[in-house]
């Protein structure tokens, strides 16, 4: 049965917030890049008055160094000027992840991974004592309650597939950070299947969000 997006308006306490983040190194003609678009209309359809902050990584992002690894070290109390200067830019990426109810992910598979400006951030998100601690049972990942999509776009890799070492890192370090509810939508193999890829993958975000859009209404 499909929600009617009208019966959660009077209902919503406050907008559903967005982190939107881009990983392909291309603009203009990414297909990741015009799957979030859609995504993120579909949704705006749903929720009127979606707050979205975006990250585009195309331009990249600095890589953990021995100055942020000391500086993350230390007690957070104890930090001098240059080891809170050095974490200043995760602190944003943290704070911007940790507020927003809905992640999405677009990004390419370039050679059967992820780009490395994803996982730089990535590098820059996981931190211990803010997105994740250690206990007696084990790590514990900090950031629950989050939905996250995974769009993704590759050229001749299948998605779930032995060589595809992208989206299951994706689905692990994001359920290592507590965002456990991850549903990857693929227009995967595009070079052999043409635009049948990325239609698929339209249809595939057309019903997740008409399945998915109580449970999101419910957290606002």
């Amino acid at each position: 049965m499909q929600a009617n997006p009208a019966s959660f308006s009077t209902t919503r306490l406050r907008v559903l917030r967005v982190l939107r983040v881009d990983a392909s190194a291309r603009g203009e003609g990414s297909i990741t890049r015009q799957l979030a678009d859609l995504l993120l209309s579909e949704l705006d359809e749903r929720a009127p008055g979606l707050s979205v902050a975006r990250r585009d990584l195309a331009a990249g992002l600095p890589f953990v160094d021995a100055a942020w690894v000391g500086a993350n070290l230390a007690e957070p109390d104890m930090r001098d000027a240059d080891q809170r200067q050095a974490l200043s830019l995760s602190d944003e990426l943290v704070a911007e992840l940790s507020v927003a109810d809905v992640l999405v992910i677009a990004t390419p598979i370039y050679n059967f991974g992820v780009p490395a400006s994803l996982k730089a951030w990535v590098d820059q998100v996981a931190r211990a004592r803010l997105t994740f601690r250690y206990t007696e049972h084990g790590p514990q990942g900090l950031l629950t309650g989050k939905k996250a999509y995974v769009l993704v776009a590759t050229g001749g890799t299948e998605v779930g597939s032995a060589i595809d070492f992208a989206t299951p890192w994706l689905k692990f370090v994001l359920g290592f950070l507590g965002i456990t509810d991850v549903e990857v939508i693929a227009a995967d193999r595009g070079m052999l299947r043409g635009d049948a890829a990325r239609q698929s993958a339209v249809g595939h975000i057309a019903r997740v969000l008409d399945r998915d859009w109580p449970a999101l209404a419910e957290a606002v």
